[in-house]
């Protein structure tokens, strides 16, 4: 009896140490499944583009929309180096000779009553002078009201910057939502989105996180946790897929969530 009970008890023991040991290698192998995805060098961070028109320029890369002359997206790699207050000169507006099909005039924003708003900040992009000349590109612009360009959206350009020094490093996605029947300015009929967007995607060890952000284009007083949504519902109002050259169970996660836990709004 007794040596049945021996052996019973170190059969569980032996099948215990086997499932552990099963589990553990398992863990480890997905932990360093996304470490290598983490660590590999020029990680393309870009999304889809519904429009085909992708250019690549220095500073940022863009896809931009012959229909509403203006980007859909712009996305860039913000580092905390980059991050520096260099006092340059603003230089004019300009076409972006990159965009085949022409990007719109600067003449279009004249006397409509709407700023010429950054979607890749100059502030972002003072380290260089070649880089900080890019973003006045007006394949860069979208027309924004002055009390939104200088109100919540300064105020989350500046906590993206505050970020980006606080985590090291952010890849950053933004634009406006382009829809039909947007009202428009200029000759070139710019469109003028009612909601603009911005995703922030931290990649690095040992906690990758992202948070995405949708704000009505109008003035608010309102923090900016409020207006953090999933990159999931920015996808179905966009159109574009973010970030899916993410591992399937990471990118997953990131996007169907709405939390902005691990980010600080200090």
């Amino acid at each position: 009896m007794k040596r049945r009970i021996i052996s019973a008890i170190l059969l569980v023991l032996v099948l215990s140490f086997y499932l552990y040991q099963e589990k553990s290698e398992s863990n480890s192998f997905n932990q360093t499944d996304v470490k290598q995805t983490v660590n590999i060098k020029g990680f393309n961070y870009l999304p889809t583009s519904t429009t085909g028109q992708i250019v690549k320029h220095e500073g940022y890369n863009l896809s931009y929309s012959e229909k509403h002359e203006q980007p859909e997206w712009v996305a860039y790699s913000l580092d905390k180096k980059d991050i520096v207050y260099t006092n340059r000169k603003r230089p004019y507006f300009n076409e972006d000779p990159k965009v085949k099909t022409t990007s719109a005039h600067w003449k279009n924003y004249k006397k409509s009553g709407y700023d010429r708003g950054h979607l890749c900040p100059a502030g972002d992009r003072r380290l260089t002078k070649e880089s900080y000349d890019e973003t006045f590109y007006t394949s860069n612009i979208s027309p924004q009201k002055h009390s939104f360009n200088a109100g919540i959206w300064n105020k989350l350009e500046q906590k993206t910057r505050y970020w980006a020094k606080k985590y090291n490093h952010l890849y950053v996605i933004t634009g406006g939502i382009l829809e039909n029947n947007l009202k428009t300015i200029g000759s070139e009929r710019v469109s003028v989105p009612n909601h603009f967007y911005k995703i922030l995607l931290d990649y690095t060890q040992p906690e990758i996180k992202a948070i995405a952000f949708l704000l009505p284009h109008k003035e608010s007083d309102k923090p900016l946790y409020e207006f953090v949504v999933s990159i999931d519902e920015l996808e179905q109002k966009t159109g574009i897929n973010f970030f899916y050259n993410l591992p399937d169970n990471l990118e997953n996660k990131l996007e169907s969530s709405s939390s902005y836990k691990g980010w600080s709004f200090r």
